[in-house]
Order: structure tokens, then sequence, then C-alpha cells
């Protein structure tokens, strides 16, 4: 008997309802999908799906309001809430994630014909068979359906098998289901990371020969993959199984490029850039919200990846020269072609730009520590540097430092509002131009540093040390 008490009461509540409704219209429907494979691992499912042989119309007519987000492949969604009234709209691929969010999928039985673009089915025929349905899924533990009503799972191809084993394997001949969806190739990797399962090796194989075929799927697509892997809590799991698969030389060749590169043992003893890398990615733990930022994520990963072309070995011991910057030039290039926000690429940059300044802020002016001290999400820069130290020398002594600082600075220490502004000096007759950034920046590093504290003193500092 399965123990649904924990799971989303809401989410499944009303996606029984709309089975029992669908049913009470004739028609057939079940939960399918990764909601089943969850539900019997005792997990709480991300979301609930419904399989029907009621065509995308029928259930439209059937729920007034609802989404039809993949009419033409068979989808509908259909919002939980307490007035479903309104009239059937259709949304756009963006919109679709929001609407999951209070939405259930209702899908149609049905199979595929051809998938030209490597991503989309060419023709679909809807079906009344669900064993039709399965055959064109991804893998078996997806591939299972359950009646709610009395608890039955309909397994055809073996998925309650695979999930006892810790197997991923794909459904029917593999070499064929990552022909039609190349995606599922990286899909792959992140279930058999997620529950730390095997990918069977036919399976395996599969990807192996086809890796190079990723480049057809969107690098949106290929940028919320390895998003998902990297904060799902099996990061280095995941990239392990990339590179095995061939995978990571295609999608992030930067990160391979790691592999081999030694380290200076003095302060790497752990090993290459990769092997710290990974170690680094097992640390990631979920912050304040319950989960793992992918900014930390993306940063962590990204944070030594000037590395590998800046390696050389000097007389004293092996060095990599300016791998900062050239490390936020390669960054800023990946996320780029991942199709980043600004808002996500200007923090993860961030986080590669100064992970290396935190080795001399105990020896940093006031100034330059508190600058430090106000950057944007400044607690993801201090844990990927507690993760980098714990990954390679273990030594924290810089990181406790900067905590004790945070302590003990109050806010309005660490960024106070300024002494004077552009217009103080247009009124002491300075003529507007460049040099106002210097001046105010000067002001700005004396009144940190505690040099100055009033309007007053820092006019008298201006005129003594940049005279009109």
């Amino acid at each position: 008997m399965l123990n649904a008490e924990c799971f989303l009461p809401n989410a499944r509540q009303f996606a029984e309802e709309i089975i029992r409704t669908l049913r009470a219209r004739g028609h057939r429907a079940y939960l399918a999908g990764g909601c089943v494979r969850d539900l019997l691992l005792n997990r709480e499912p991300a979301d609930y799906d419904v399989a029907t042989d009621a065509t995308p119309q029928q259930v439209m007519q059937i729920f007034p309001q609802t989404y039809a987000v993949g009419e033409q492949f068979g989808v509908v969604l259909v919002p939980y809430a307490e007035n479903n009234a309104a009239t059937s709209t259709s949304v756009s691929a963006e919109e679709t994630s929001a609407h999951h969010r209070g939405a259930i999928e209702v899908a149609t039985f049905r199979s595929d014909v051809g998938y030209s673009d490597g991503r989309h089915p060419d023709e679909v025929r809807f079906t009344k068979d669900p064993r039709e349905d399965v055959k064109r899924r991804d893998f078996t533990v997806n591939g299972m359906m359950l009646d709610p009503a009395t608890n039955e799972i309909l397994d055809f191809v073996g998925g309650r098998a695979d999930l006892k084993a810790g197997i991923i394997r794909a459904i029917g001949d593999p070499e064929r289901r990552f022909a039609e969806d190349k995606l599922r190739m990286l899909r792959a990797v992140r279930f058999a990371a997620r529950f730390d399962y095997e990918i069977e090796p036919a399976t395996l194989g599969a990807i192996q020969k086809l890796a190079s075929k990723i480049h057809q799927v969107s690098a949106e697509r290929i940028r919320e993959e390895l998003t998902k892997m990297l904060t799902e809590g099996h990061a280095r799991r995941a990239f392990q199984l990339l590179d095995t698969t061939g995978l990571l030389q295609e999608v992030l060749p930067e990160i391979a490029a790691m592999k081999g590169v030694e380290q200076p043992p003095q302060y790497h003893p752990e090993g290459d850039v990769f092997v710290h890398t990974l170690l680094l990615l097992d640390k990631l733990q979920p912050g304040a919200s319950g989960v793992i930022s992918k900014t930390l994520a993306w940063g962590a990963l990204l944070h030594d990846v000037g590395k590998p072309p800046t390696f050389r070995v000097a007389p004293d011991r092996i060095r990599f020269d300016g791998h900062v910057d050239v490390g936020v030039k390669m960054a800023a290039e990946i996320l780029r072609r991942l199709r980043f926000s600004n808002d996500d690429t200007d923090q993860i940059l961030a986080l590669v730009d100064h992970h290396m300044r935190f080795g001399q802020v105990q020896q940093m002016n006031q100034s330059t520590l508190k600058k430090l001290l106000r950057l944007p999400a400044f607690d993801e820069h201090m844990e990927l540097h507690r993760l980098d130290s714990l990954s390679s020398h273990g030594q924290l002594g810089a990181y406790e430092y900067v905590r004790q600082q945070l302590q003990s600075m109050p806010a309005e220490a660490i960024q106070p509002a300024p002494l004077i502004t552009g217009r103080d000096l247009i009124e002491a007759g300075y003529e507007p131009g460049p040099r106002f950034k210097e001046i105010l920046g000067a002001v700005e590093d004396a009144q940190l540093e505690g040099r100055l504290g009033s309007r007053e003193a820092a006019m008298e500092y201006v005129r003594r040390e940049f005279p009109a």
C-alpha cells in the first residue's frame, strides 16, 4: 500500500478529482510518470501528471478553465482553483512553468511518429491504449501508471523491477529513444545522479554513441538540466556521469579540460583541478531557503575554470598566473552560450572574480575589506570560500576572520551614507568631469577607514588633497 499522507495533498487530491471526473465521463485516466515513481520511492512528487484516453478537446470541454500548452502533442494544463469556470486559453512555452506550479498536466495517450528536430515528434497519434502511450516515454522508472482508486500499478515496461534494482533504463531501443529526443541523454544522467542509480549498459552505450548530438537541444534546455544537476544535491555524481557518458566534453568542454591539470600539492593535496571542483560540488548544501542556490552552484563549478589555460610549472611550484581574470572571461562566454539571465550572470561572475581575495582579508585595510563585505549576496561569496578551503587545504582562518568582522560591524559601518556628493563639489567650485569619481572615491575610502566623519571634514579633506 502506498503511503500518501506525506505528499502534496492539494495537488494529489486535485489530480485524483480530475481522474474521477474523466472516468465519470467514460474515459480511462491514471496518474502517470514521475509522480508514480516518486510515490513508489516514498518521495514527495514535485508535481502530479494525469494520462487519459480523452482527447485535448474533450479535456477542455470537461474542464472549462484550461491552458492548452501543447494541444498538438496532447497536453493540457488544468489549474486547481476554487472556481474552474473560465474560458480555455493557450499559453506560450515561457508561461508553461508558471502555470505548472498551480496546475495538473493532463496528457492524452499517444504514440509519436518521427523526430526530425531531435526534440519533438513530427506527428502525434492519439490512442486508447495506455500500453502504446508508455512505449514512447523515456525511461522504465518513468513509464508506470497508477490507478488512485485501487492503488494498482500499471507497469508494462519493468519499471518497478528497475526501481528496486536501482537502474536507469531506456524504454525499448535506447538509441531510438535518444535519437527521438536528445535531451533524454542529460535526463538519464540527472536521474541516475539524483537517485544514486546505475545507467543500464545498453542505455549508457547509446548515450556515449550519440553524445555529440546533444547540440540539437536548445541552450536553455541544456542550462536547465545542468542547473538541476547542480542543485538537486548530487552534483558530484552528476558530473562524474557527464564525464563517463561523453556529454561533459560536449556541453562544458571547459570543465572537461580540468581533468589531469595538476595543482601545487602544498595547497591542493586533494589532486587535480577536476577532482578539486568535484569535491567542492559535493559539499554544496541548501541555504536558508531550503534549496541550493543556482548562482552559488554555478560559481562553484566555474571558480577555477581559468586554471587549465594558465597552468605552468615555475621553478618554485605549479602556478596559475592570472587564472581569475582568464576565468571570468571564460565563465562569461559559458554563461552567454547557455543564455543565462543578466542578474544570474552578474552574480556568478562576481563569485569567480572575487574567490581568491579571501586569502588577503587579514591584511586588507578597512576600506578594502568593507567594500568586499558589502558585495551583493555576500553570503554566497563566504560559502564559496568555505567550500573552496574545505576542498583543498582545509584551513578556515580567513573564513572565521571575515565572519567575526561581519558580526562586529554594524551595517552602517560597512556601507555608510556618503558624506558628500557631486553637488557638494560643484557648489565648492569644482568642474564636473571624470575627476569627480576619483575625489568621491578617495573621500569614501577615508570615511571607511574612520578618518572622516562629517561633511565639513570631508570638504576640508577635498580642498587639501584635490585643490580646485
